[in-house]
C-alpha cells in the first residue's frame, strides 16, 4: 500500500501546475525572537484540480500563499522550493527563489493570479473599479482600447459584481464588494495558478456559491486553483483534495470525498474542524493553538488532543497523507 501511495505521489508530482517541497517561512522579530509560520510544507496541485487549504486563523495559510509570490515583508526569510511549471516545453520557476524582476514581470497576474485576503487594501483609493479591471485587461490580455469597456463588465460579471457599482471608488464598496471586485481582477489573465484566499469573505450564501463556482469553472478549464478558506461548506463545495494546517504545520492531505464523507479526516485535529460544525456534533476543540514563537518538538496539537501520549513529545512525520502519532480510524 505504501509503495502504491508513494508511485501516486511521484506521478501527481512530475504532472504538477505547482509542486511545493519544504516550504518553510520564519519572521526574525526584535530580541532574537522567531515566528515559524509555516514549516516543511509539502504538496502538488495539477491541473484542473482544486486544493483546499483550511484552518483555524493564525495558522499560516495566508503566508504560505504569499511566499509563492514574494509578498512577505522584509524580515522573512523562506527555504525549500516551490516550482511552477512553465509553458509546454519551457523550464519551471522556483517561485521561493525568482527575483523580484521575474515575479512582477512574468509571473504575478500572468503565470500565478491572486485574490487576496484583504481586497480594499489592494485597490488603488483614487481608481474605480471599472478603471482597475480596463487596466488589468489591457496589461493582461493586450485588448484593444474599444473593446476594453465591454471587456472590463465581463470579467465583472464573472465574479458577481454589479454593473451599476462599476464607477465608484474603493472606499464606496462594502466589504462583500471589494472582494467581488478582486475576485473579477484575479480572474482577467486567465492564470494557469490560482491563489484565492478567502474569496468569499463578506459574502451572504448565495454569493458564496455563486462565487465558488466560477473559481471551480477555472480550474475546470484545466487551470490549478488553491483556495484557502475558514468556509468549510465551499470547500465541500468545489475541492478535489483538502489540506489541513494547524500550527503552520500540514498535519493531513485527503481527498475532499473522503474528507467531506462518512469516512471522515483521519488526524483529530481535522476530525475536530468538522465535528465543531453546526451541521455536524456542534462540539468545540477545547483549548487554544500554540503561539507560533513558542511551538513544541513534538506534536502541536497534542495539548488540546484526547489521544495524544508520551509519545507525541516527538514530531510525527507524514504517513499516508496524515501526520499524526495516532490518527483516527475511519469511520463506519
Amino acid at each position: 500500500m505504501l509503495r502504491a501511495l508513494e508511485a501516486v505521489s511521484a506521478e501527481r508530482a512530475e504532472g504538477a501546475v505547482l509542486s511545493v517541497r519544504g516550504l518553510t517561512v520564519r519572521f526574525r522579530l526584535r530580541g532574537g525572537r522567531t515566528v515559524d509560520a509555516v514549516s516543511d510544507a509539502d504538496f502538488d496541485l495539477g491541473a484542473g484540480e482544486c486544493l483546499a487549504l483550511v484552518g483555524e486563523s493564525g495558522c499560516g495559510k495566508s503566508v504560505l500563499a504569499s511566499s509563492l509570490l514574494g509578498l512577505l515583508p522584509g524580515n522573512a526569510e523562506t527555504s525549500g522550493t516551490a516550482l511552477l511549471a512553465g509553458p509546454e516545453g519551457s523550464a519551471g520557476t522556483d517561485l521561493l527563489a525568482a527575483d523580484e524582476k521575474t515575479l512582477a514581470r512574468t509571473v504575478r497576474g500572468r503565470r500565478v493570479g491572486l485574490v487576496p485576503q484583504s481586497p480594499a487594501a489592494h485597490l488603488t483609493p483614487v481608481r474605480t473599479v471599472r478603471s482597475h479591471l480596463e487596466e488589468t485587461v489591457r496589461a493582461l490580455t493586450g485588448t484593444s482600447r474599444r473593446a476594453r469597456r465591454g471587456a472590463a463588465e465581463t470579467a465583472a460579471e464573472r465574479a458577481a459584481f454589479p454593473a451599476g457599482h462599476l464607477d465608484r471608488h474603493p472606499h464606496e464598496l462594502s466589504g462583500g464588494l471589494a472582494q467581488r471586485a478582486a475576485t473579477a481582477l484575479a480572474l482577467i489573465g486567465d492564470a494557469r495558478l490560482l491563489l484565492a484566499d478567502e474569496p468569499t469573505t463578506g459574502l451572504d450564501r448565495d454569493l458564496v456559491d455563486r462565487t465558488v463556482d466560477e473559481l471551480r469553472r477555472h480550474a475546470d478549464e484545466g487551470r490549478a486553483l488553491l483556495l484557502i478558506t475558514h468556509d468549510l461548506a465551499a470547500a465541500a463545495r468545489i475541492a478535489d483534495r483538502v489540506a489541513v494546517m494547524y500550527a503552520g504545520r500540514i498535519v493531513e492531505v485527503a481527498p475532499a470525498h473522503r474528507f467531506f464523507g462518512p469516512t471522515g479526516p483521519r488526524h483529530p485535529y481535522a476530525r475536530g474542524l468538522l465535528d465543531a460544525l453546526p451541521d455536524r456534533a456542534f462540539t468545540p476543540i477545547p483549548g487554544m493553538p500554540p503561539e507560533l514563537t513558542e511551538l513544541p518538538d513534538g506534536c502541536a496539537f497534542a495539548p488540546r488532543c484526547p489521544r495524544a501520549t508520551v509519545r507525541c513529545g516527538t514530531r510525527p512525520e507524514p504517513t499516508a497523507g496524515v501526520a499524526c502519532h495516532h490518527p483516527e480510524q475511519p469511520r463506519a
